[in-house]
C-alpha cells in the first residue's frame, strides 16, 4: 500500500523541509495550489489532488478537496473488512498524514479596510473538512495544523514508521480546537457585523499567552489567555521591557490601573493595590502626578502598581526607584529612565501604545457555571446629565475635583467613596456594605486634608447621614448620582452645612 500525505497550507514556515522528508521517507506528497507550486518550484515531488479526483478545481477554487475520493481516504478504517472493500471497489486509496492549514481569515478581518465580502471569500470550507475528518479517524490518520508539530511528527516515523496513539490523539484535539477557534471568529466577526449585540449563543476564543507560577494564592494553578482580537489598549498587549513574570494578582492590579490611567489626559499618575486605587494624582507633568499620587496614601503605594499616561523621564524614575513597586506602566521611558528603573531586578516595566482607541465591545466575568456580559461602563462625566441640587453652586476648584473624584470612584470597588482635592485623591472607602462604612474609611485617611475637598459617591445616599458625616469631615462639595426617594432629605442636609451637591444621574457599581 502506497503512504500517502496531503499538504495544503497557507502558513508554508517549514513546509518544505517537512515535505521533502515525507518523501525521502517513502510518502507520495498529495497537494493543492499555492502549496503545489512552491513544492514543485522546489524539485519536491508532488501529485495535484485533482489528479486523483479526476475532477478539476473550480468555483474559483472554491471546490478542491471536497470528493469521495480524498474523504474516502480520510475517514476510511484501516482495519475494517467492509471499509476496506468499499474502498477498493471505488477506487479510494487511504491518506496517513494530513497536514493543513486554513485560510487567514482573522489576518484579514485585522484590516481596518476590510469589507464584507473580502471576510466571506476567506472563510475556508475545504479545509476545516479535512482536518476534521482527519482527526476523527486519528486511530489510522495522522492531522497535522501546527508547525511546530512537524519535528516530533518526523521523529517519531523515523524511529518507528508510524506515529503513536497518544501523538495521534493530541494533535487531533489540537485541530478540534483549531476549527473551534477558526468557526468562533468567523461568528463573531458576522455578529457584530450586523449589529446583533447579544446573540443566542456566545463563543469566544482566546489564545494562550503564558503560564502563571500560580493564581491568586500559591496553591492554585493559573495561566494568561488573551484575545487575539482584543483590545490593544490592554495589559495583554503590552511590551514587557523588564523584570520576572507578571503573576496572577499582577495582571488584575495592572489592568486595574490602566483601565483609572485611561480617564485622563492631562498628566496624571495611578497607584493601584488589590485593585482598587490607593492614590490618584494629576499634575502638569509626570513628575507632579506621580507625586500627587504617593503623597495620597506613601504607605499603601509600597509594593503596589503604578500606571503614567506620560513618559518616564529621569525626575520621575528617580523617584519611582526609591520606592518598592511591583510594576510601572507608561507609554514609553526615556533611555535614562530605563537605566535607572532596570537597576532593580524584580521590578516590572512596561510599555502600552496610548494612541491606540481600539476598545473591547463587551466586559466578561466568570461565574460558576456560566459567564456574564456588559458593556464597559465608559460613561464619564462628560456625558452626565450633571445638575447642582443645592443653594450653593461649586467654585472653579470644587468642580475640578468633583471631575477627578467622579473619574476615580468608577473604578473603586462598591460601596466607594472617594475624596479629593483639584489634583489628587486623599481618601478612599472602598467595598464596604454600607455607603457610611465606606466614608468613614475614606475621611479617615483624609485626616484634615478633608477640610475643603470634595466626595464623590459611586451611588446615591440613601439616608442623609452620608452628608452629615461630610459636614464633620469638612468636605464641602459632593458629587453623587441621586435618585434615592430620599434627595431632598440630602439636599437640606448639605444646604444646612453649605455643601455644594452635584447630581449626575448615572451610578457606577462595581462589583
Amino acid at each position: 500500500m502506497t503512504k500517502r500525505a496531503l499538504i495544503s497550507v497557507s502558513d508554508k514556515n517549514g513546509i518544505l523541509e517537512f515535505a521533502k522528508e515525507l518523501v525521502a521517507l517513502g510518502y507520495e506528497v498529495l497537494s493543492t495550489g499555492g502549496t503545489k507550486k512552491l513544492l514543485q518550484d522546489n524539485n519536491v515531488a508532488v501529485t495535484a489532488v485533482d489528479e486523483v479526483t479526476k475532477f478539476p478545481e473550480i468555483l474559483d477554487g472554491r471546490v478542491k478537496t471536497l470528493n469521495p475520493l480524498i474523504h474516502g481516504g480520510l475517514l476510511g478504517k484501516f482495519d475494517e473488512p467492509s471499509h476496506q472493500a468499499q474502498m477498493k471497489e471505488h477506487g479510494i486509496e487511504p491518506i496517513e498524514i494530513v497536514c493543513v492549514n486554513l485560510y487567514p481569515f482573522v489576518e484579514t478581518i485585522s484590516k481596518p479596510d476590510v469589507t464584507w465580502d473580502d471576510a466571506i471569500e476567506n472563510i475556508d470550507i475545504g479545509g476545516p473538512t479535512m482536518l476534521r475528518s482527519a482527526a476523527k479517524n486519528h486511530d489510522y490518520v495522522t492531522v497535522i495544523v501546527d508547525s511546530n508539530d512537524y519535528a516530533k511528527v518526523l521523529e517519531e516515523l523515523k524511529a518507528g514508521g508510524a506515529t503513536t496513539i497518544e501523538t495521534r490523539r493530541t494533535l487531533a484535539a489540537k485541530v478540534f480546537r483549531h476549527t473551534a477557534a477558526y468557526d468562533s471568529y468567523i461568528s463573531n466577526h458576522l455578529t457584530e457585523a450586523i449589529g446583533e449585540e447579544f446573540p443566542e449563543s456566545l463563543t469566544m476564543t482566546y489564545e494562550l499567552k503564558q503560564n502563571l507560577r500560580y493564581g491568586e494564592n500559591p496553591h492554585q494553578k493559573a495561566a494568561f489567555y488573551q484575545k487575539r482580537l482584543g483590545s490593544d489598549f490592554s495589559i495583554a498587549y503590552a511590551t514587557q521591557l523588564h523584570g520576572k513574570e507578571l503573576s496572577y494578582n499582577n495582571i488584575q492590579d495592572a489592568n486595574a490601573a490602566l483601565q483609572i490611567v485611561k480617564e485622563f489626559e492631562m498628566p496624571a499618575a495611578v497607584a493601584v493595590k488589590h485593585m482598587n486605587p490607593c492614590g490618584v494624582g494629576t499634575g502638569t507633568n509626570i513628575e507632579e502626578a506621580f507625586n500627587k499620587a504617593y503623597e495620597a496614601d506613601a504607605t499603601s503605594i509600597f509594593g503596589g502598581i503604578i500606571a503614567l499616561n506620560m513618559e518616564v523621564d529621569v525626575a520621575t524614575a528617580t523617584k519611582l526607584s526609591e520606592i518598592f513597586l511591583e510594576i510601572i506602566i507608561a507609554p514609553s521611558f526615556t533611555a535614562e529612565a530605563l537605566e535607572i528603573l532596570t537597576k532593580k531586578k524584580n521590578i516590572r516595566l512596561m510599555t502600552i501604545d496610548f494612541s491606540q482607541d481600539k476598545q473591547d465591545k463587551f466586559n466578561v466575568v466568570s461565574v460558576e457555571g456560566g459567564l456574564l456580559v456588559q458593556e464597559p461602563d465608559r460613561y464619564g462625566f462628560a456625558e452626565a446629565d450633571v445638575k447642582v441640587v443645592t443653594d450653593r453652586k461649586p467654585t472653579e476648584e470644587e468642580w475640578n475635583a468633583l471631575k477627578l473624584g467622579w473619574a476615580v470612584v468608577k473604578h473603586v470597588k462598591s460601596n466607594a467613596i472617594v475624596v479629593t482635592d483639584a489634583q489628587m485623591t486623599l481618601g478612599v472607602g472602598a467595598g464596604q456594605m454600607n455607603r457610611v462604612g465606606a466614608a468613614k474609611i475614606a475621611f479617615e485617611q483624609a485626616g484634615e486634608k478633608a477640610k475643603g475637598a470634595a466626595l464623590a459617591s459611586d451611588a446615591f445616599f440613601p439616608m442623609s447621614d452620608s452628608v452629615e458625616a461630610a459636614a464633620a469631615a469638612g468636605i464641602t462639595a459632593i458629587i453623587q448620582p441621586g435618585g434615592s426617594i430620599k434627595d431632598q432629605d440630602s439636599i437640606d442636609m448639605a444646604n444646612e452645612f453649605g455643601i455644594t451637591m452635584v447630581f449626575t444621574g448615572v451610578r457606577h457599581f462595581k462589583h
